[in-house]
């Protein structure tokens, strides 16, 4: 008999005896609540010094710090820091030196003091009370007041919703002044809400319930006035900058300069088309524009990582995706392009280190691969480009302070998480952990594979990762569960360890698959800009394309394919049991957009301009426009008091289905935003369960659930 027929015929015999050897997991195995095919690994938590890293036992829970040499520990405590923190208590502020007894520092009980943040120098804190901007003078106790217009509409030095949840970021708590280095100045934004419409949020509580206002700028409407200013920290009169505040305009995060002479201020037009950076004067409010960028489409008004300025007081370096991807850019302070630090068709990610005196930066990148993410350095004349992470994985890495050093937690969908050592060289100096459990052969799990589908046009090649059922077996038909999220930019695949979360479901012989689009951020800007004025389009079409994939598999039911998502990936969802309903058999769609004029100004506008100039792109990109073609079952859940997308959404969706008489389940939760509350996310989990036994499995759920 041939040789390799007999090696073939020997590994199908080794591999039904080993399967035959392996148990299922149990139910807390399933759901990660019990160790199984992996094991709990120590954390290595970051660097002591150049020399050692620090390692937190799993066991006893201490930290020690380790010797990059020899691997030697040692007992870890932290450097002890004349540590001072400020934070509002019953409605004051109060602050504490180190570990002795906080001490309050105002007295309006009645009135909330709101972000309080200490001056660089320590001396003073600032904070905003009624929509206006005070400092204490920690010396002498004296309150300053800088600002006296707060109202309902007008805030210095407080967001407006629109810029707190997409421009300056919710990480800010609304929070919008800025100290200067030196302390000597605060520059703050003031807003005028007088013009944006309100939107009313009933909150059922009592026995009367109560309406939550918030100005609101829905896609098309007026968005707030905003002026930004400077005061000196003893008390002065503001120093506007030099904008027209009656522009339709944008501003972003503000950067100090290094000494304190001038704050670089991010603008933007209303169509999000073309970004200046400004160089203004904190003592007369003068202005030069340092940086000019237009794109055809839009450009995203970040707010962390676009500008790192160096510690040479001379440059800063720039991330743009203006070529179709996103790279760095070398600049010298007054805004002349030195050259590009990385160029080609793939994006960087993060910048971790910038080793000014060997002119090298670090960064993560996804270049080998748009699902992995990768560690490189490059010279600042963008040459000597070099991996120094390893494999076929996705690396999360910490840096030694010098840069010599770095540790990588790795993985990919079949190889749970690994950590190792590396030098800046690449080379791997030692293996410190591996989580694959000891037992891992002995469980039956579902396989997971990363791979791409060529899209309808094969024009891309979309990713997606699948966990098959365990046992997998061609000749039969499984149900399947696509999970998406959908948005521009902001792809879901990545080539990780997906843990046992999955397992659960490929026990009971669901498919599970996530998968992205062309605009998802795998193929840059490029592939992103493919949206301009038609969100909902492309990501249709190309799920459409993955789900007849699938349904062309012998081992797919023809009539089980549920999608499954949140946000915009309940648009998604919602569209693909409408204008998708040929494809898609059974839709789980958590807080939807509904129709895009209904959201706010600068995430809609962004992608499809305003309903004025694109009155066609929001009637395609509208789920009420497909209601005629629901058919399947859909269920619906929405937190009562979602401030960000509106009930409002859900209520013109639900109108149109009841007019229509077709059948779809609908789950409020109140007293909910976004994310649903806690003490009804068990519930929700609960229901989804029900839903996959009820419509994909046909069976009853099973006990262990109640």
């Amino acid at each position: 008999m041939n040789k390799t027929i007999v090696c073939s015929l020997l590994s199908v015999v080794f591999i039904t005896q080993l399967r035959a050897q392996q148990k299922p997991l149990n139910f807390a195995q399933a759901w990660g609540q019990e160790a199984s095919v992996t094991k709990t690994i120590n954390q290595y938590v970051g660097w002591a010094d150049e020399t050692h890293y620090l390692e937190k036992d799993a066991k006893d829970g201490n930290t020690y710090k380790v010797n990059v040499k020899n691997g030697e520990k040692s007992p870890y405590t932290a450097p002890a820091k004349a540590d001072v923190t400020v934070f509002v208590k019953d409605n004051d502020v109060f602050i504490r030196r180190g570990k002795a007894e906080a001490k309050q520092l105002t007295q309006s009980p009645q009135v909330e003091e709101q972000n309080p943040t200490l001056s660089p120098d320590g001396n003073y804190v600032a904070f905003t009370r009624k929509n206006d901007l005070y400092a204490l003078d920690l010396s002498s106790g004296k309150e300053i007041r800088y600002t006296h217009d707060g109202t309902d509409v007008i805030y210095n030095g407080w967001s407006s919703w629109v810029y707190y949840e997409e421009i300056l970021g919710r990480s800010t708590n609304y929070k919008a002044f800025w100290w200067s280095p030196d302390s000597k100045k605060i520059a703050f934004m003031r807003f005028d809400d007088s013009e944006v419409p309100m939107f009313p949020i009933y909150v059922s509580k009592g026995q009367h319930g109560y309406l939550e206002e918030t100005r609101y700028p829905k896609a098309g409407d007026k968005n707030p006035t905003v002026k930004v200013g400077f005061v000196q920290v003893e008390g002065s009169p503001i120093v506007w900058a030099d904008f027209n505040e009656k522009d339709d305009q944008y501003f972003g995060q503000p950067y100090w300069s290094f000494d304190s002479q001038s704050i670089m201020l991010q603008w933007m037009n209303r169509d999000q088309n073309n970004l200046k950076f400004y160089a203004v004067s904190p003592t007369n409010g003068s202005k030069k524009v340092t940086y000019d960028e237009k794109q055809a489409s839009w450009i995203n008004l970040d707010h962390d990582e676009r500008i790192t300025y160096l510690a040479d007081n001379k440059h800063y370096i720039l991330k743009s995706d203006r070529s179709g991807w996103a790279h760095y850019y070398l600049y010298t302070l007054d805004g002349t392009m030195l050259n590009p630090l990385t160029a080609g068709e793939w994006q960087v990610s993060s910048l971790e280190r910038v080793d000014e005196k060997n002119k090298t930066v670090y960064f993560t990148a996804r270049k080998e691969n748009s699902a992995t993410v990768d560690l490189y350095r490059v010279a600042y004349n963008g040459k000597q480009l070099k991996r120094l992470t390893f494999g076929d994985y996705t690396h999360q890495v910490k840096l030694s302070p010098d840069g010599k050093y770095f540790i990588s937690n790795y993985s990919n969908v079949t190889t749970p998480n690994k950590v190792a050592l590396v030098d800046n060289n690449g080379k791997i100096v030692r293996e410190l952990a591996d989580s694959k459990s000891e037992a891992f052969e002995n469980y039956q799990i579902g396989k997971t594979s990363y791979f791409t589908i060529p899209s309808e046009d094969g024009q891309f090649q979309l990713p997606v990762v699948i966990t098959y059922p365990v046992n997998f077996d061609e000749t039969k038909t499984y149900p399947v569960v696509m999970s998406i999220y959908g948005g521009p930019d902001a792809g879901t695949v990545r080539n990780t360890w997906k843990g046992t979360a999955n397992q659960y479901w490929a026990q009971q012989g669901i498919i599970q698959i996530t998968c992205d689009h062309r605009a998802s951020g795998h193929f840059g800007k490029q592939g992103v800009a493919l949206m301009h004025r038609n969100l909902g389009k492309w990501e249709m079409v190309d799920y459409s394309t993955i789900a007849k994939w699938l349904k062309a598999k012998p081992w797919v039911a023809k009539d089980k394919l549920l999608i499954t998502g949140h946000s915009y990936g309940g648009y998604m969802t919602c569209l693909a049991l409408t204008k998708g309903a040929d494809y898609f058999d059974f839709g789980i769609a958590g807080a939807p957009v509904t129709s895009w004029e209904l959201y706010d100004t600068h995430y809609t506008e962004r992608w499809m301009d305003t309903p004025q100039d694109n009155a066609q792109g929001y009637k395609d990109g509208s789920i009420l426009t497909y209601v005629d073609q629901y058919k399947g079952k859909l269920r619906i859940m929405h937190g009562d008091m979602d401030d960000n997308v509106h009930l409002q959404n859900t209520i013109q969706l639900v109108d149109a289905l009841t007019d229509r008489n077709v059948p779809f389940e609908l789950m409020i939760y109140p007293g909910s935003r976004h994310g649903f509350a806690r003490s009804k996310s068990a519930y929700d989990f609960k229901e989804r369960v029900r839903f996959y036994y009820q419509y994909l499995l046909e069976k009853p759920m099973p006990a262990e659930f109640n």
